[in-house]
Parts: structure tokens; sequence; C-alpha cells
């Protein structure tokens, strides 16, 4: 059955549920909208409203709300009162509601929630007459109490903790729901005297100005540090603002015949069928999802209340059918009667994300391109991280849920501010906590893993850390931690103390005493080449990450290269699907035992000095060369000419005139060398090297340089042909910014190519393109085409020179700054910008193909290993991406996913 909808008013900012559908998370929050198709569906929601998410825009803009919203939540209230028929505020049979905070995208824990709202010294009594239960009216009480304290008036949270830990104590209890009637009377007028000493006023008693309070709560939990931080973590705009669920409230802590709980159609770690959840009889829901209480795996509540269990399992059912995916919901039993608070698409696991997509094509659900949007990059990245070795000794100390898979080995850190300080020196941690709750994000952000002693697959630290991608063991029921003494105990025996080493398992729940070695991942080994992914023996999910990397190759436009200096880079490029090299850095190759060479280029006086250096260098580049090729089997090799900035290779010129000082002042004669090597970096040193003397400068001032290196180049080639081979060879020549520059390289090159042919009696062939790494560059992309047979985009330089910033003085300094107040979500060095840089970009790949249509166009930065910017580059046509070799497979995924989702991405941007 179905439920008719009404057409809503577009100037209202509150919308009744049944006037909306899962269509609507930008205007709704994706709470909002999945309540509003649960309502349409016709399944059992209690009746309640959205106050939209223009709403928080407004509040946000003008620090105050709408002068219209008021009115509009009254009618709405009274139209709830309607169709409930119990009023807000009455005092014989009060109308309680629920004001719950829903993003357009999900932000699982980071935003508030106030249960019980229209609870008063006066309604206080009604409900409790009217449910014939004062011990349950009571418990409501001081849950509002205690949500509205925290939430709402900001009190410090472990005030009212330790109040109810005292009375748990005092009574010999270990659980909040064996607190009698008398028990909660004390512990109430204890909250309402914390407040009042807190705020130097009492709880309100108005329900209405409850209410008011609650909803501006829930607008200032947007820009909470915790919300921010996991923003930035997600990158997700600070913009889009949060809807409020106003719910009329259902009561799992009513009679022993009441619940709550929290569902998975699909267990969302392994991905495998079947239902997964957890409840608690007579709780609310925040206690299951805090962790507060150990909950039952959801299929017990067959056992409990069949009837119930019986209508749920049809409702997932129903879900998951009508969303086609893993649907995450919130339940509630009151006395009996079921009631859905939420469904959304669950958050899940690496694993389980790939998994599932497989599992439904069999299933018929969804095709192959479905399965392949579905899934992504940084999924596949996760998949990669290594997992505990099963050889050697392993002392098992507890196990606990395996609530988000990997394997993580840290020092023991009891809070978020010790995690944080650690992972500053660069130390893993596992952060240790009984249960976690949302200002814990930024150590769960910063550390290795998270292990708790309480809470289930569905608790606070199980869905965070799997939404984070973070190692997490939960509910580990035999450890006893002491946040205060920060020490772990079993049986009152101390296993481990702060800084003492622990290693989790998320995959299998198992904690481990000191530190597990750790072995490559099986997706890493099948992604690496060493396992068939068509072999009977490959695990379910390697067969999962190869069918879908077969979509993503079938469906892809854009090749993937792989930047590579060696033939051991080369080599794995290609075992890792990488269709040819975008990259070889040839000043990588003077690194090491052949760093003097350059220095004997600088410093030498003449032209024959100088030409006696380069031709000891023409047979190493040559050798250099001729391996890559052989390497990559005849697959196209774009190879970079010298681009380094000369102090990468000439002593520091600080340290030499200091030596020089003390060896003047010990009356030490300098040597003739040394004489020439201090002069020779005083009249070469540049304040600005990376926009000095480098790449085509370099190549115009030293003369012969790139003749040589060309050289080297075709003559490897005339090699590899002669023995039988393979070569296609591209030539690119960095840091150009005039079509001179590029011109007077491309003649130098072409006499060498005819050089080399009459030598060798070879047809070596050769295309000479450039990097587009300067803003003028891309604005003069037409005339430079005019030369040029490719272009390949260096985006890491282009970015350094449109922002102005370089990289590592940036990324070491003022961008965490940046990132705090939200002015960059991510540095533009790991992601593409797209709006500045990639503006460059799309006016360089334009006005190049304006000159030549068939120009072939690459990026060879490490940009073309992010999604995100893989995405922007196959939106502008490029031709390829080039990444490093490990990051080949996640851009062969994007590359297909990009594909699908041009269109998409096309309208979003």
């Amino acid at each position: 059955m179905t439920v008719s909808t009404q057409s809503p008013d577009p100037t209202s900012y509150v919308r009744p549920f049944r006037e909306g559908s899962k269509d609507d998370k930008q205007l709704l929050g994706g709470k909002g909208a999945n309540l509003a198709e649960m309502t349409r569906l016709g399944l059992p929601v209690p009746p309640g409203f959205t106050i939209t998410t223009d709403a928080c825009r407004y509040y946000m803009a003008h620090g105050e709300n709408p002068a219209e919203l008021d009115a509009q939540v009254d009618a709405a209230l009274e139209d709830v009162e309607r169709e409930i028929g119990r009023r807000f505020g009455d005092v014989a049979d009060p109308l309680l509601v629920s004001v719950r905070s829903g993003s357009a995208v999900s932000m699982p824990g980071m935003m508030e929630t106030v249960l019980n709202v229209g609870l008063n010294d006066e309604t206080l009594t009604g409900l409790a007459r009217k449910s014939g239960s004062a011990r349950f009216a009571l418990d409501s009480y001081r849950r509002l109490l205690q949500m509205f304290g925290r939430t709402v008036q900001d009190i410090d949270a472990d005030k009212f903790e330790h109040v109810l830990d005292r009375a748990k104590a005092d009574k010999g209890v270990s659980s909040d729901i064996e607190l009698d009637e008398k028990d909660l009377e004390a512990v109430v007028e204890e909250f309402k005297a914390i407040i009042e000493a807190e705020t130097g006023a009492p709880f309100p008693q108005d329900p209405r100005e409850q209410l008011r309070q609650s909803i501006r709560a829930v607008f200032d939990s947007w820009g909470a540090p915790r919300a921010v931080i996991y923003r930035n973590a997600e990158r997700i705009s600070h913009d889009l603002g949060t809807a409020v669920n106003v719910c009329s409230m259902v009561f799992g802590n009513l009679d022993d015949d009441s619940a709550t709980g929290v569902g998975f159609t699909r267990d969302p770690a392994t991905g495998a069928t079947g239902v997964y959840g957890d409840f608690l009889v007579n709780a609310q829901g925040e206690d299951v999802v805090a962790g507060i209480r150990n909950t039952r795996p959801l299929p017990e509540l067959g056992d409990v209340m069949p009837e119930v269990y019986a209508e749920l399992s049809g409702i997932m059912d129903t879900l998951e059918k009508h969303y086609r995916d893993l649907c995450d919901i919130e339940f509630t039993v009151e006395s009996g009667k079921l009631w859905m608070l939420q469904t959304r698409v669950g958050k899940r696991t690496a694993a389980a994300a790939f998994r599932i997509a497989t599992t439904l094509i069999d299933e018929g659900v969804i095709d192959e391109d479905e399965a392949l949007r579905r899934v992504s990059g940084e999924l596949l990245t996760r998949l990669m991280f290594p997992r505990f070795s099963d050889e050697g000794e392993r002392e098992l100390v507890a196990r606990g849920m395996n609530a988000s898979p990997g394997a993580a080995v840290g020092q023991v850190a009891f809070d978020s501010e010790a995690v944080v300080a650690k992972a500053a020196e660069g130390v893993a941690t596992i952060l240790v906590r009984r249960e976690t709750n949302p200002d814990d994000l930024a150590g769960m952000l910063s550390a290795a893993g998270v292990l708790t002693s309480r809470g289930g697959k569905t608790s606070h630290a199980a869905v965070v850390a799997r939404g984070l991608g973070r190692t997490c063991v939960c509910g580990a029921e035999a450890l006893e931690i002491d946040e205060k003494e920060r020490v772990i105990r079993i049986g009152g025996e101390v296993i481990a103390r702060e800084g003492d080493v622990l290693s989790i398992d998320g995959t299998s729940g198992e904690v481990f005493r000191g530190e597990v070695p750790v072995v490559p991942s099986e997706v890493a080994q099948y992604l690496a080449g060493e396992v068939d992914g068509d072999a009977e023996d490959a695990t379910d999910l390697v067969r999962s990450v190869h069918r879908i990397m077969g979509v993503a190759d079938r469906t892809r436009r854009m090749q993937v290269r792989a930047n590579a200096d060696t033939p051991e880079d080369a080599a794995r490029a290609r075992a890792m699907g990488a269709q040819g090299i975008g990259l070889v850095r040839t000043e990588h190759m003077f690194l090491g035992d052949r760093r003097h060479h350059v220095e004997d280029l600088v410093l030498a006086a003449d032209g024959d000095e100088r030409q006696a250096v380069l031709d000891r260098l023409l047979p190493m580049q040559r050798e250099d060369f001729r391996q890559i090729m052989e390497a990559m089997g005849g697959l196209p090799i774009t190879i970079r000419l010298l681009d380094p900035p000369l102090h990468e290779f000439l002593p520091d010129l600080t340290e030499l005139m200091v030596k020089a000082a003390r060896a003047d002042d010990a009356g030490v004669q300098r040597t003739e060398r040394e004489q020439k090597v201090l002069d020779a970096v005083r009249r070469m040193h540049e304040q600005n090297p990376m926009l000095g003397l480098r790449g085509v400068r370099l190549g115009l001032t030293i003369p012969g340089l790139y003749r040589m290196q060309a050289r080297a180049i075709l003559e490897a080639q005339a090699q590899v042909l002669a023995a039988g081979g393979e070569a296609k060879v591209e030539i690119m020549v960095p840091l150009v910014s005039s079509i001179r520059e590029l011109r007077e390289i491309r003649r130098e090159i072409d006499e060498v190519r005819e050089a080399v042919e009459k030598e060798t009696g070879s047809a070596v062939e050769v295309h000479i393109g450039t990097m587009i790494e300067l803003p003028r560059a891309a604005l003069r992309a037409d005339e430079i085409a005019e030369d040029a047979e490719f272009f390949s985009f260096g985006t890491n330089d282009l970015t350094q020179t449109t922002w102005g910033f370089s990289r590592d003085d940036v990324e070491a300094g003022f961008f965490f700054t940046y990132k705090d107040r939200g002015i960059l979500l991510i540095s533009p060095f790991e992601s593409i910008d797209q709006y500045g840089v990639g503006e460059l970009v799309r006016i360089g790949v334009e006005r190049g193909r304006s000159t030549k249509p068939g120009l072939k166009l690459g990026v060879c930065g490490e940009h073309g290993g992010d999604p995100d910017s893989i995405h922007f580059f196959n939106s502008v046509g490029l031709d390829y991406v080039s990444c490093s070799p490990f990051r080949v497979p996640v851009a062969r995924l994007e590359a297909g996913r990009a594909t699908l989702l041009e269109d998409e991405f096309e309208m979003h941007h």
C-alpha cells in the first residue's frame, strides 16, 4: 500500500513526511527524505515533519531563524496532533517529539538529537498515568534532561554520567534499566540541579520553548568542531546545512514488550546476505548506537518477539528491493507495535561494497554498469591495505565484534588528544575507549585503529570507523578499560598501559598483545598480478574485485599509464594494468652515484670539458632507456628530458660557505675543485629555484645536454628494434612557456634523429611533445600545438604556479589553518582545483585541439591517480592519465566510473 501525497508549498520551510520522497535529499536531508519515502510506501512511520536545509542555511547566514519558521512549525505540529489524537504540552495525555538532525550527505553521529521533547514536571505526571508506569515516565524525563543539558545547553556530559554511575553504584547494579522509580526520582532532581547550576536558570518547563531551543541546537551542531572535522575528512561542503526532523515519540523503553534496534539487510562488514544488527529490550535508540549497553544480535528478536521480527524482516526485504541496495534501518517497538524511524543506503566496508555489488548482479537486481557506479577507487585503495600474517606466535588477549576490517598495530592511547599528539610525532596508535562518542572523531581520524569494550556493529565506533575506513573492533567485553588510570585489565590483571603496543584485527575481531607482523592483502596481490582472479582457489573478494575491474576496463574511455623511472617500476606498472608510461623522469637517473656528473657538467670550463661529461653520460642513459623499453614490450613510453632545479644536485650554498669559513679560520687551503664548486654554487644560487634555471631553460643554457639525452633515447630504441623488439617512444620537453623554446629543442632532436638513423640504418620513430605546466603555456596552447604532437599536463607545477605557493611549504605549513577554517577542504596538490588550475587545463585542451583536433592529451602529475581529479580529466577530454604504479588499479577503476558518470559530473560541476 502506498500513501498519496499532497503538493508541497514551495515557500514553506516545513514539510510533513507525507510530502517528500527519497529524491529530496538536498532539501529534506537524507533522514527526512527517507522518512518521507517510507511514508509513501505505507510503512509504519510515526507522524512528523522536516524543517528543510533552506531554514538551516538562512540561520547560518543571519544568525537567527526565518521569521515565519515558528508559525510553520506550530502548524505542522497541530497537523501531527490531529493525526495522533494527543496534544503537545497536554497535561493529561502529552504528545512528545524527537528532534533529530539529517544532512543531505550521511554524517553518522556528528550532529545532535534530543528525545522526549515536551516533558516537564506537569506532563511527566500525565505520561506516568497514561502509560501506567511512573518508572518509564521518569526514565524518559531523565533522558530529556540529560540530552537537553548536553546538546542544547552545552553542559559537560560527564556531570550527568557521574550522577548515573553513582546511582548504580549505590544500588549495586550495572545497568540503567535496574534503577527503580525512587532511584530515578533522585536522578531527575540531581539533573535539574546540574542544569540550574550550570546555566543559572531552571530547566525550561515550556514544551514549545524546549522545541525551539532543540531546533536551534541542531542547526548549531552543523558548525560544531566534530562536524566540521568530519566534513573536511569526507570532503563534504560546509554550505549544505542540515535539516531537522521532528517526529512523534514512540517508546522502546515503555515496558518489556518494547525494544529498539538498528539493522542491516546484509552484513555491512562482509557483504554476506542475511539480516544483521543489534537490539535492546526496554531501551531507547541512543542506548544501542552509543554502546552504553551491550546489545543482542538482531535475529534473537525472533525469539523474544516473533511476530514483530517477522514484520520487521518483511519490511527490510521491501526496503532492499525498493532501494536496490544494502539498507540500514532504525526501529522501535512500543508495547508490541513496530515503528520505523529511519532507513538509508547503509555504509559498508570496502570488502562488503565489492561483494554486494557483484551479488546484486547475480541476483538480477542491478546490471554491471550500476555495480561499477557503487564502488570507488577509495574503497579499492582500502582493500590494498596489509593484513596480519598467519605465521609466527601471536598472543590473543580478547575477542570482540569485527566492526571494520583491516590490520592495525599501534601504541595504546585512551583519548583523542593523546592520539593526535602521537600522530604528530609519526607514531601509530590504537584509540582505546569503553565506547566512543562524537567528540572522539579527531582521534578516530588520526588513529590506526579503534578498540572498544562496549557496543556492537551498529555502535558509534563501528559506524564511523567503517565510514572513515579505520580498522575497528567493538564490544571486546573481556577488556576492563580504565580511562582514569590509563590501563587495560582482564580479570583485574593489567594487560596494557598507555604506550604499550596492541594489534587489532578488524576482520576477525581479535585483539593481540604486542606487534603482529603484517603481509600484503589478497587484493593487493591480485592487482599486482600475483594472484589469478579467475582461478578456482581465488577468494570470493578477489573474484568480486576482478569482475568489477573487468567492467571498468571495458567501460573506460581514457587509458591509464604509469609514472616510472626504472625497469622495476615499469614492470610493476605493467603488472598492475598500465597501458604505457606517461612519465619517465630522467633527473631521477642522476641521483646517487651519478650526482657528481651533474656537478662536473656545471663546473665545465669550456665546451670540450662539457662534451667529455656528456660523452660519459650517454652510454649510461642509453642503457637506462633500453631496459625500460624492453620492460614495456612495445607499449608507449613518454620520456621527459632533464628537469632538475639545480639546487637538488649541487651542494647547499650555506653549508659550503660555513665549511669554507671554518677552513679559512683553521688555515686549511681549499683544493682547486672545492673552490670551483663554491664559485659555481655562488654564481648559480637562486632565491626561487623551482622558478629558475630548470626544464627547457637548462636544455637551452647547457649546449648539448638535450642532444645527448635525445641520442641516448633514439640509440636505445634502435637497439631494441634491431633485437626484434618493439619500442614506441615519445620525448617530452618540460617547462615550456613559449613556442620558440619548443621549436629550438625540436630542431635539435630532429637533427639527432636523422644522425642516428644514418648511423644505425634503423628507421627510428619518435613523437615530440611538451609539458603544459605553466599558466602561459595553457593560455598559448593553440600556438604551442603547432610544433607539439602531444601535451602532457604537469599539474603539480601548474598548481604551484597558479596558486603561487610551493607544495612542500604549503602542506607543511599554513594549509592546516586553511583546512581548519574551511578555506580549503583538501590540498590542491592532492585533488585538482577544478575551478582554477582545472580551468587552465580546460583552456589548454580547447586551444591545443583548435590547432590540432587529433592532439593527444594526458596528465602526468600525481593528480592522475586521484579519483575526483580523474573524473575531471575525463570530462575535459584527456586521452590518458598517468600516476604511480600502485595507483594504476585505482585509476583504471575510476576511469571506468568517470565514463559512466560523465553526464552527472558535468551537471554537478
